[in-house]
């Protein structure tokens, strides 16, 4: 059978946050139930090269695959693989920057609905660069938000973006008076590249929803202690995966702030497996660390879409059609 193989330009026209929001609540709640198997990142490196690979199945959503990207000095570069679920053959290859970037506000966006206050309408977000793009979407897709503000390094870029958002959201966004205004609104995203906090406890208000998406690394942290330490609820898209990655979590270990245990997987949280937010004064934390199933559920169906529509090239065995 041949292989379907969809570039960057095939994803970004049949992608929208609105499948991709369906995709992962159905992939996490299928989880939930054990209809589904998620495989924690692993990596490996040459001196030059380091590959990353985030392998999961979900047999009722027809779905099993692989999502494999290489990282070094030349940037990264993403694919997704998907197999036959019946018959084991490699049936479709993405390219998967953009599926990536979609998938991760995607889960934000399931995380927000969740645990977010009903009545939220003002978002703070920290970053500027594509992962920010698709998070404040989301967001925007979950909540009725009215005004959005953004915290950024580069004075130009930050206003770009604004512009660039106020018309993707159809709502206000403008640059932070201060990253301590930022922090203070009723939903906080964190989508950078820091090594050090960007977010602190004391900015917070009461009531907030606070989501970390820019660290999936050990050494990598956004937010201080304080944000835990003020936290009633603190969630990850995977606690297994947060054991070794979540590095916004170690120092809040360290301290005594946060217990591992303590930490609630979104897929049962989703179900109603343990309570989520229990008043309109708690304050709740998503921690995104980006899963192999986000990417074969989202995958699953923009291939679903590029059949159905006709998109993509036909790989053979031995060549192309």
């Amino acid at each position: 059978m041949p292989i379907l193989y969809l570039t960057e330009a095939d994803v970004r026209g049949l992608l929208t946050m609105d499948l991709a929001l369906n995709a992962v609540e159905t992939a996490f709640r299928k989880w939930a139930c054990e209809e589904a198997q998620n495989v924690s990142r692993q990596r490996c490196q040459t001196d030059y090269v380091m590959l990353h690979v985030l392998p999961a199945a979900a047999k009722t959503m027809n779905a099993i695959g692989l999502k494999a990207y290489t990282t070094g000095r030349f940037g990264a570069r993403f694919h997704v693989y998907l197999f036959d679920p019946k018959n084991g053959d490699l049936s479709a290859i993405l390219e998967a920057d953009h599926l990536g970037a979609v998938r991760t506000g995607a889960a934000t966006g399931v995380a927000t609905q969740l645990l977010a206050r009903p009545e939220a309408t003002t978002v703070g977000l920290f970053g500027t660069g594509k992962q920010a793009r698709t998070q404040l979407e989301a967001v925007c897709k979950v909540r009725r938000i009215r005004r959005a503000v953004v915290v950024g390094r580069d004075a130009a870029r930050l206003v770009a973006f604004c512009d660039e958002m106020s018309s993707v959201c159809g709502t206000e966004v403008t640059p932070a008076a201060s990253p301590e205004q930022a922090g203070g609104q009723e939903v906080v995203i964190t989508a950078t590249s820091s090594r050090e906090p960007v977010l602190f406890g004391q900015w917070l208000s009461a009531g907030a929803h606070v989501n970390l998406i820019g660290s999936n690394f050990p050494s990598k942290a956004e937010a201080d202690v304080e944000v835990f330490r003020r936290a009633t609820l603190v969630s990850a898209d995977s606690k297994e995966q947060a054991r070794t990655e979540a590095g916004d979590f170690l120092p809040a270990i360290d301290a005594g702030a946060l217990h591992l245990s303590d930490v609630k997987d979104l897929a049962p949280l989703l179900v109603g497996r343990y309570p989520g937010r229990q008043s309109a004064t708690d304050i709740t934390v998503f921690k995104s660390l980006g899963l192999g199933l986000e990417d074969v559920a989202v995958a699953a169906r923009v291939v679903a879409l590029a059949r159905q529509h006709g998109v993509g090239k036909h790989l053979l065995e031995h060549g192309t059609e």
